[in-house]
């Protein structure tokens, strides 16, 4: 199907936030109000940090403060991959962690399986599906890469599976497979905005107050709590745990740490039975394409099929706008590689089309700090994969309030910072330049150019 007539219905909305189980907002925050903990932000970050706050002293007052709805931005429009992962992939735990990166890869696992059971002690109705991920060559030097990281995977005794074309065809067929890595273990499919609403009541359950639409503006420290204002009010707090993401932040610190990009994503309509045995998928693992620009791709509870990610655009001067979650020229390119990927479902067509900001660090996945004497901790640069990842990072919030230091503290991902980016205008140019040569490399058999190789030099290559 031409993808300009595929797209022409597609509602310009988030697939998972266009849902009649949406609940009303919590009310605004009106007048002043003080809490033992005051959380900013009603995303996966902020939602897992209030409710493990009361699941540790179910006395502790908190208080979550949502500037807009809970899971409107990144946490209710990404792919819902809930990954165990919290470097990013092993690779890039590897190239920054390596004596860490068992550690990492277990606690890892350790988290997802507590929020399978989190799902399930509250009853949270997220279309949780613990099918793990396939990463798909489609390039010979992409099934070579593929077969190189076996010995790694061996030697960190990880729950990988190579497929080879016939194998992988057989989980799902598509004819540009070539082989494939299935990891079994390290991940699970959610509807993330479903995620977030079950987050939110359990949360209330446990008698934290949100307050949504609810910005806040500023922030006073008195020198022994720390005051945040609203439109309509304030809290004051003894602890604040910022979970802010991309946006912009209350500490100015981290603007030098922190860009946005854009992801976009589609949706299809239903699979019929026919179009589903056409493509098999039985096991309904998450997939994702082994280039430097890759595709991510899912299906949901009704048979769906979400596909989303290659480019991922930052727009010069690092500005966020509304107007840049819709850009044609992505979901007509989106579009055409869905059906080269499938052509047998050359009938099928988009329902929803979409896009937004995620935040992005140089190290490609969360780092964390403190400031304001400790009373403040925050956890950013999540770099698409925080659905699992921001559970972790709650925990290193509450950790560093705590002023204890745990097992997570004492890791050496969590007390260093990522290289900062440079000031505009250098920043674009750096970016968009470094955007080019990957797309370059993509098609040169994955060859880097001088550039990405001076970069995975300094610990700063992109591959992903």
């Amino acid at each position: 199907m031409d993808p300009l007539k595929a797209l022409a219905d597609a509602e310009r909305k988030p697939y998972w936030l266009d849902s009649p189980a949406r609940p009303e907002p919590q009310p605004r925050l009106i007048g002043h109000t003080t809490a033992d903990l005051v959380v900013v932000g009603g995303g996966f970050s902020g939602l897992w940090t209030a409710l493990m706050a009361k699941e540790r002293d179910p006395s502790l007052d908190v208080v979550l403060l949502e500037g807009r709805r809970i899971g409107w931005a990144a946490t209710g429009r990404n792919g819902g991959f809930c990954m165990a992962t919290l470097t990013h992939g092993l690779h890039n735990g590897l190239e920054r962690w390596p004596e860490e990166i068992d550690t990492l890869e277990r606690m890892g696992v350790e988290n997802l399986d507590e929020i399978e059971q989190t799902v399930r002690r509250y009853g949270i109705d997220c279309s949780f599906e613990r099918t793990g991920e396939l990463s798909v060559a489609t390039e010979q030097w992409q099934l070579d890469g593929l077969t190189e990281y076996l010995d790694v995977i061996d030697e960190h005794g990880l729950d990988y599976e190579f497929l080879d074309r016939d194998q992988v065809r057989a989980q799902v067929d598509s004819p540009t497979y070539l082989g494939a890595l299935w990891d079994r273990a390290g991940g699970a499919m959610v509807d993330p905005a479903r995620l977030a609403w079950g987050l939110r009541e359990a949360c209330l359950s446990l008698g934290v107050r949100i307050h949504e639409r609810s910005p806040v503006r500023s922030m006073h420290d008195d020198g022994t709590s720390l005051t945040l204002r609203t439109p309509h009010g304030s809290a004051t707090g003894a602890r604040v745990a910022l979970a802010t993401g991309v946006f912009p932040p209350l500490l100015r610190r981290l603007k030098h740490f922190v860009v946005p990009v854009y992801d976009y994503a589609l949706m299809t309509e239903p699979l019929s039975p026919d179009q589903m045995a056409a493509i098999g998928w039985h096991n309904r693992q998450g997939i994702g394409d082994a280039a430097n620009q890759f595709h991510y791709y899912r299906l949901t509870d009704d048979n769906r099929i979400l596909w989303g990610g290659y480019d991922a655009v930052y727009y010069n001067g690092g500005f966020i706008k509304p107007e840049y979650d819709q850009r044609d020229a992505t979901f007509v390119k989106l579009a055409g590689h869905f059906y080269e990927t499938f052509p047998q479902l050359s009938e099928a067509r988009f329902t929803h089309r979409w896009g937004g900001v995620i935040d992005t660090c140089s190290r490609f996945s969360a780092f964390f700090g403190q400031a304001h004497g400790g009373r403040l901790a925050y956890a950013v640069g999540y770099t698409g994969m925080g659905v699992g990842a921001t559970r972790f990072g709650a925990n290193v919030m509450l950790d560093l309030l705590s002023g204890e230091p745990t097992a997570r503290t004492q890791l050496r991902m969590v007390r260093e910072k990522p290289v900062p980016f440079p000031p505009e205008p250098l920043r674009s140019g750096v970016i968009q330049f470094t955007r080019w040569s990957i797309a370059q490399a993509d098609q040169h058999e994955g060859r880097r150019n001088l550039w990405l190789r001076t970069l995975d030099r300094m610990g700063l290559g992109f591959d992903s």
